[in-house]
């Protein structure tokens, strides 16, 4: 008999390159404006400012390389990240012993609906409307940290239907990965099974129902999305 009143929702659990095991996902926090030029296209200042970070849910992320577009938006935008997957955890991490808390590595879309988003903004509301939806974040299989090390440089890239729209350096990233992670140890206690995507290049644009859009990120491959 189940200890539990309703069937449980399945665990969220991500495909690793070389192994038929998966990595299980507990949360998903999302850095904004880490990289300059993105900072500056979305009308901010690119200065070194605190970080800040908001969340989607587990089950937003999506392997299946195709990404439905959601309801109630007109204007949804793609943004390539690198993941960066949690085998360790803690609390006031050091940003010397944060990559040892890295499993791995995976390449990610944070998909934003962001006529919605943007309308938040002005209320002064939380953003996760437009950043917190279904299959709201494509990612693809992750990548052993022992296996293709730590990915604190190398190219980012995203094309829609052939065209470069975002090409980037994870090297250009203001707060590094480091720091990302001793930060939000300060705020919670991480744990394995943590997901943190590490902010997008500039080049943010709209896609549309037929669009294909293919990332790709220096040491991890490539990743291959349709929207449906």
């Amino acid at each position: 008999m189940s200890d539990f009143v309703i069937d449980c929702p399945p665990r969220v659990a991500l495909p690793v390159v070389g192994t038929d095991a998966k990595f299980p996902v507990r949360r998903v926090y999302c850095i904004g404006r880490n990289y300059a030029a993105h900072a500056i296209e979305m009308g901010h200042d690119p200065n070194r400012e605190p970080p800040f970070f908001f969340q989607k849910n587990a089950d937003n992320l999506d392997p299946s390389g195709v990404f439905p577009y959601p309801p109630m938006s007109s204007d949804v935008h793609h943004e390539v990240e690198l993941a960066v997957m949690l085998g360790a955890g803690g609390r006031n991490i050091s940003t010397e012993t944060a990559l040892s808390k890295v499993y791995g590595y995976a390449i990610a879309l944070d998909m934003t609906r962001r006529d919605l988003q943007g309308a938040q903004k002005k209320l002064g509301r939380p953003w996760e409307i437009g950043k917190a939806f279904e299959s709201a974040a494509p990612v693809g299989p992750v990548h052993p940290a022992t296996e293709v090390g730590h990915r604190q440089a190398g190219r980012i890239t995203l094309h829609v239907n052939g065209t470069l729209r975002q090409d980037g350096n994870l090297a250009q990233m203001i707060w590094k990965l480091p720091e990302q992670i001793a930060y939000l140890s300060e705020y919670y206690e991480l744990s394995a099974g943590d997901v943190i995507l590490s902010g997008t290049p500039s080049g943010v644009a709209a896609v549309a129902r037929g669009d294909s859009m293919v990332m790709a990120i220096e040491g991890l491959g490539s990743l291959e999305v349709a929207v449906e």
